[in-house]
């Protein structure tokens, strides 16, 4: 039985528009570096502080602050501009998991400056149906790192990695996944990047978004 859903939140329970990556290469352009797709994709999924360090070549972690603390502010504007939303049937899902007796926590290489006012702009709905949020900086490593589903296993009280299913729109969730030994590593289509890249990784599972899990969970129920 799956007991935790681990769910990343930008472009797999949330729709943000494509804001954050298209933010975090304006940032590195303005920084004199070319944040081109090629080289944002690689780090789509990862903590943000170690995505701009690695895009820009900086080794001071003060510089990485200072180019951490222009992209938490022109993210806010863009989401100000254009308000994130869960993304279609997250909200039933999540609701669904949990009444099944599976918790839900939300992992994200975001740190808490930009999860939390981005939370707080989604329906109760959707964020009371969380059991935790786990951030990157809060353990220490971003994706592909399993540190943050461990955490999250931590949170909700389950021992065995096979109970655990961890989903995300990106090679680095599920590279991460992967790394946790989770029993069921879902790719998600609902963001970043395609099928054959996503396949790439090793997933268990490719599905369109997060409204398909009720029924893997079900499934991994039927199987144990």
């Amino acid at each position: 039985m799956i007991r935790l859903a681990a769910l990343d939140i930008a472009g797999t329970t949330v729709d943000e528009g494509g804001a954050v990556y298209r933010v975090l290469a304006e940032v590195v352009r303005e920084a004199g570096h070319a944040g081109d797709d090629a080289a944002i994709r690689r780090w789509m999924g990862a903590d943000k502080r170690e995505a701009l360090a690695a895009l820009t070549g900086c080794g001071d972690p003060a510089d990485v602050e200072e180019l951490h603390d222009a992209f938490v502010a022109a993210l806010a504007d863009a989401y100000a501009a254009a308000p994130p939303r869960p993304l279609p049937g997250v909200i039933r899902a999540c609701a669904a998991l949990r009444a099944a007796g599976t918790a839900v926590v939300l992992t994200t290489g975001f740190d808490r400056q930009v999860t939390d006012p981005l939370l707080a702009a989604l329906p109760a709905a959707f964020t009371g149906a969380l059991d935790a949020v786990v951030c990157a900086e809060e353990v220490g490593a971003g994706r592909p790192d399993p540190a943050m589903v461990h955490r999250a296993m931590a949170l909700t009280g389950v021992e065995d990695p096979g109970a655990v299913l961890t989903a995300g729109d990106t090679v680095l969730d599920v590279q991460a996944g992967r790394n946790a030994a989770a029993g069921r590593v879902v790719a998600v289509l609902s963001g970043a990047q395609t099928r054959a890249e996503l396949l790439a990784a090793g997933p268990t599972d490719v599905v369109d978004g997060v409204a398909d899990l009720p029924g893997l969970c079900a499934v991994a129920g039927q199987k144990s």
